[in-house]
Order: C-alpha cells, then sequence, then structure tokens
C-alpha cells in the first residue's frame, strides 16, 4: 500500500512539476524564497498594531507560536522521523524533474515546512479577525502558492505539501483555541 501511495505521489508530481513555462519558473523562483515575504510580514505586524492596538501583542504572539509549532513539527520532529528524501535527492528521478532552484534543500521532505506556516499564518489570520476582515481570507491563495511553488521548483512531493498544510491548519486551530480557551491574550 505503502509502495502504492510513493507511486501515485511520484506521478502527481512529475506531472504537476512538468508544467512549466520561463515565466512561471520566475515567479515560482522568487514566491518559494522565504525572504521574498518579509517585507509582507512587516506590513501585516504593523497593520494588526494599528487596527488592534490593545489585542496586538496577543495576536502576533499567536500567529508566532502557530508558525514556530508547524514549523518545528514538520522541520524537527516528521523530517527526521520519516526520512522520506525528497524528489531532487532521489537518483533516478534527476533527469526528470525540472528544478528551478540551485539548493534542493535538506535531505529529507516530509513534510513540508513552507506549507505548513503559510497555511498555518493563513488560519490563525482567519480565526483570530475573519470576521472582522473578510479580505484575510486572501492569506489562504498567497499559502496555496507558496506550497504549490515547493512542488514547482522541484523540492516537494505533492503528499509533502498536502500534509504540511494540515499540519499548519491543525496547528493554528490549536494555537488559538488554547489562547481563546485559557486566556492567556486578551483576543475578544
Amino acid at each position: 500500500m505503502l509502495h502504492q501511495i510513493q507511486a501515485l505521489d511520484t506521478q502527481w508530481f512529475l506531472f504537476l512539476n512538468n508544467l512549466h513555462a520561463p515565466w512561471a519558473d520566475w515567479l515560482m523562483y522568487w514566491a518559494t524564497q522565504r525572504n521574498t515575504w518579509i517585507p509582507m510580514y512587516v506590513l501585516l505586524v504593523g497593520w494588526i498594531i494599528w487596527k488592534h492596538p490593545k489585542r496586538a501583542v496577543g495576536l502576533v504572539a499567536t500567529l508566532i507560536l502557530t508558525i514556530v509549532l508547524a514549523d518545528q513539527t514538520t522541520s524537527s520532529l516528521l523530517k527526521p522521523l520519516v526520512q522520506r528524501l525528497r524528489p531532487c535527492h532521489v537518483v533516478y528521478l534527476k533527469n526528470q524533474i525540472h528544478l528551478v532552484v540551485e539548493d534542493c534543500g535538506g535531505l529529507y521532505g516530509f513534510a513540508s515546512s513552507h506549507a505548513a506556516n503559510s497555511f498555518g499564518l493563513a488560519t490563525a489570520l482567519w480565526l483570530l479577525l475573519g470576521t472582522q476582515h473578510r479580505w484575510l481570507i486572501w492569506f489562504f491563495g498567497w499559502a496555496t502558492v507558496v506550497a504549490y511553488s515547493r512542488i514547482y521548483v522541484g523540492v516537494h512531493y505533492p503528499f509533502d505539501v498536502l500534509a504540511g498544510a494540515g499540519i499548519g491548519v491543525l496547528a493554528a486551530v490549536l494555537v488559538v483555541l488554547g489562547y481563546k480557551k485559557w486566556g492567556l491574550w486578551k483576543l475578544n
């Protein structure tokens, strides 16, 4: 069964990875870089401080804790535990992959930290402020682009990305519920 899942995931990966074009190579390379999004994060924190000054510390702390939980679950727990090679490290796939990045990343790829972090942020924002600021739904589109970019550039299988997205959503739900339940920060 595990072999069949791996084979299907590899087929999906090769199909999605080979949907490329020169303009998309540049866009996906840009989207997959962590530093690309630093200005957006700074603007987001500034916006939270401006719009919700009394709750800003709690809101920002909740977002940070969500990302730390999602990131550490994928990077420090699952990748060393599962030890699933990234597709760009699989010898028989090397000639079939459209590799956009120079550095393939670490040896293991399950689950995608990029997907976990971006979906964790999008979900936490939505759970915390979505009823007041409906436009925050667009962060899910951003998270989808970041997650898909990992397949496009050749460093993650689709299942790595889907698992990472699920971990990010779960991390956000747990952190937001925990803070609301125990009242550690003024969220309401």
